[in-house]
């Protein structure tokens, strides 16, 4: 699991060997089972999670027992609930969907990193920055555009997602039905 997260990482900086370490120390590496759960609503949020191998997923469900997507995390991204706040509960499920391997870090152990490993700071501010343009854009997208232009962005974004993920799964993502995604899915193959 140590080797994702330290090519993870050395896209991003440089690394020495002892630096390496330090980071090691600092994650609680955990093997989970498809079905399992990292986090669930209510819980108090204890960890970001790095994802090394398999697929999880990350939602919410509404007053009327509704899922709603708001994110997969896949190999090498990564996920929490980001209130990040050991003090308020939860607001999101965090599931696996495969079998998975994960690294667990708190929010101390990020405050480590980012004071003894020289160029952290920047590559997480860098991450939060990035995060926080996505999710304007999928927030644009959710209100401007089409079912059809916010399918054909997702599968543009994450081909490797959709054939890891239920249908009704990308639905709940996209914020449309499972028979809506399968009009526009059938309309792009032409049956």
């Amino acid at each position: 699991m140590f080797e994702e997260l330290r090519a993870f990482f050395e896209r991003r900086m440089p690394l020495t060997d002892e630096q390496f370490e330090l980071i090691k120390t600092l994650f609680t590496p955990k093997k989970v089972h498809k079905g399992e759960f990292l986090l669930r609503e209510g819980e108090m949020t204890k960890h970001t999670i790095f994802v090394s191998s398999g697929c999880l997923r990350t939602y919410t469900i509404d007053n009327s027992g509704k899922e709603h997507i708001l994110q997969f995390s896949i190999e090498n991204w990564w996920t929490g609930d980001l209130s990040f706040d050991p003090h308020t509960p939860a607001q999101c499920f965090i599931e696996a969907l495969e079998d998975a391997e994960v690294l667990l870090t708190d929010m101390d152990s990020l405050q480590k990193l980012v004071k003894f490993v020289p160029g952290a700071a920047g590559f997480y501010e860098m991450a939060l920055q990035k995060s926080a343009a996505a999710k304007n854009e999928r927030i644009v997208l959710s209100m401007s555009a089409t079912a059809e232009e916010r399918y054909n962005n997702f599968a543009e974004k994450y081909p490797s997602i959709m054939q890891r993920v239920p249908q009704h799964m990308i639905a709940s993502y996209l914020g449309i039905s499972a028979e809506t995604l399968s009009r526009i899915r059938k309309k792009k193959t032409g049956k």
